[in-house]
C-alpha cells in the first residue's frame, strides 16, 4: 500500500483511543492508508484488550479488540513519565492527528490538549469523542453507550407501552459517534488544505443520539407530538410457523389495504381508511395480522408480501446475516490469520471506493508491537532534522 493510492496515504494519526467509539473511528483512518499509531499504557494497553480471563497475550488480543484495531501500530508508552511526555510531543511534530476518547479534561491534564499540541505543531488536528460534551453539567461525566441510550430519549421509546423499556443490544451509541469522528477529522483536514492551520474537532455520544432523532426532535418541536416509527400501526414483528418476519406498512397508497390482500384477510381499509384511525385499532389489526402469519411459513408469507411490493423481511441471526450471500457480495468479510487467535474473520468497511478499496495492511496489533519500530523511526527524522 502506498501514499498515492489511498485516500488518506501520508496522513499520520496518533491514536489515544480505546474501547469502542475512537478505534472504530481510527480504524476506518487506518483502512484508508493513514499511519495510525496506537498509544497504550505499558503492560496493560486499550481496556478491551482485558475484557475477557486473566491477562495474558491470547486473553489481550481478543476477537473484540481485533475487530476494531486493524490496520494500526500499537506503542506502549507511559504518558506520565518526562520520557513519555517528550516522545508523544516528538510524534505529535511528525503527526496530522491526535484523537482521544477521554472524559472532557483529561487530555488538557495530561499535557496534551489542543493549546499545548498546537505550540508544538499548528497543523495538528485534536479529535475527541467524549460523553456529553467538552463544557456542561455532564461534562465531567464518564461516557457511555448505553448511558448515552438512557439520557437522549432513545431507551425510552419501545414499539409497545406494554413492552418494558430496554437495552439496545449493540453499540448504536458508539458507532455513530465515532463515524461523525470520523466525518470530523477529514472536514477539519480538507479545511486545513485551505488554511495552513489545525483545530479542534470535538463529538459526543449524546449528541449522536440527539441528531439521530432528527425527525422524532423536529416533530416533537413543532406539534409536541412522540414520533415512534416502532410503535406504527401498520407495522411488527410477526411470528410464523418457523421463525419471525418483519413489515413496514407504509410509503404507499393504501398498506392496510395491500397487507390484506397478502395475508388473505378481508379488506380491512374501508373501515379504518386513516392513520389515526389505525393507530386508535392498532391491539385489533396487530392481532388479526399475528393470528394469521402464525398459520404459515415465513417463505410463504414473504413471498405474498413481497408480491404486494410491501416492505418485509424475515427476522435472522447475525450469523445468519454474516452467512449471507450479499454479505460477501458486498465486501463486508475481511478473513485474517492473526499470529495468535488464528483464522478468523473481521467486519470491513461499509465504505466503498470504487479507486481505493479499504484493505487490511496491518492485522491487529499484539500490546507494544511496534514500539521499537515507531521510536526508531522518529528518532532518525528528527535527527534528520536537526542536521537540516
Amino acid at each position: 500500500m502506498s501514499e498515492e493510492t489511498t485516500p488518506l496515504g501520508g496522513i499520520r494519526v496518533i491514536d489515544f483511543t480505546q474501547v469502542m467509539l475512537g478505534p472504530c473511528a481510527t480504524q476506518m483512518l487506518g483502512d484508508f492508508g493513514a499511519d495510525v499509531i496506537k498509544i497504550e499504557r505499558p503492560g496493560s494497553g486499550d481496556l478491551s484488550r482485558n475484557f475477557f480471563g486473566e491477562p495474558s497475550e491470547e486473553a489481550m488480543n481478543n476477537a473484540v479488540f481485533a475487530s476494531l484495531n486493524r490496520n494500526k501500530r500499537s506503542v506502549e508508552i507511559d504518558t506520565k513519565s518526562e520520557e513519555g511526555r517528550q516522545q508523544v510531543l516528538d510524534l505529535v511534530r511528525t503527526a496530522d492527528v491526535v484523537v482521544d476518547n477521554f472524559r472532557a479534561g483529561v487530555m488538557d491534564r495530561l499535557g496534551f490538549g489542543y493549546d499545548a499540541l498546537s505550540q508544538v505543531n499548528p497543523r495538528i488536528i485534536c479529535a475527541s469523542g467524549t460523553g456529553y460534551g467538552p463544557t456542561g453539567p455532564y461534562s465531567h461525566k464518564g461516557g457511555q453507550d448505553v448511558l448515552a441510550q438512557a439520557m437522549s430519549g432513545v431507551m425510552e421509546k419501545t414499539q409497545d407501552p406494554s413492552i418494558p423499556k430496554s437495552i439496545y443490544p449493540t453499540t448504536l451509541c458508539d458507532y455513530s459517534a465515532g463515524m461523525h469522528l470520523v466525518q470530523g477529522i477529514l472536514a477539519a483536514l480538507l479545511m486545513r488544505a485551505k488554511t495552513g492551520r489545525g483545530q479542534k474537532v470535538g463529538v459526543s455520544l449524546f449528541d449522536s443520539m440527539i441528531a439521530m432523532q432528527m425527525q422524532e426532535a423536529a416533530q416533537w418541536s413543532k406539534h409536541r407530538d412522540v414520533l415512534n416509527w416502532a410503535a406504527m400501526p401498520l407495522t411488527g414483528v410477526f411470528d410464523a410457523t418457523d421463525g419471525a418476519i418483519v413489515i413496514v406498512g407504509a410509503f404507499k397508497a393504501n398498506p392496510l389495504r395491500d397487507i390484506c390482500t397478502a395475508l388473505e384477510l378481508d379488506d380491512m381499509s374501508p373501515d379504518y381508511p386513516t392513520l389515526e384511525m389505525q393507530r386508535a385499532n392498532k391491539p385489533f389489526l396487530q392481532k388479526r395480522f399475528s393470528d394469521r402469519i402464525a398459520t404459515n411459513t415465513s417463505a410463504y408469507w414473504l413471498e405474498r408480501l413481497e408480491a404486494q411490493d410491501l416492505l418485509c423481511a424475515p427476522v435472522r441471526s447475525l450469523g445468519e446475516a454474516l452467512d449471507d450471500e450479499q454479505t460477501k457480495i458486498n465486501g463486508m468479510l475481511c478473513p485474517i490469520d492473526h499470529p495468535l487467535l488464528g483464522e478468523m474473520t473481521l467486519v470491513g468497511s461499509p465504505v466503498h471506493l470504487s479507486d481505493a478499496p479499504m484493505q487490511v495492511h496491518r492485522l491487529p496489533p499484539r500490546l507494544g508491537e511496534h514500539t521499537q519500530e515507531v521510536l526508531e523511526g522518529l528518532a532518525a527524522r528528527l535527527r534528520t532534522e536537526a542536521a537540516e
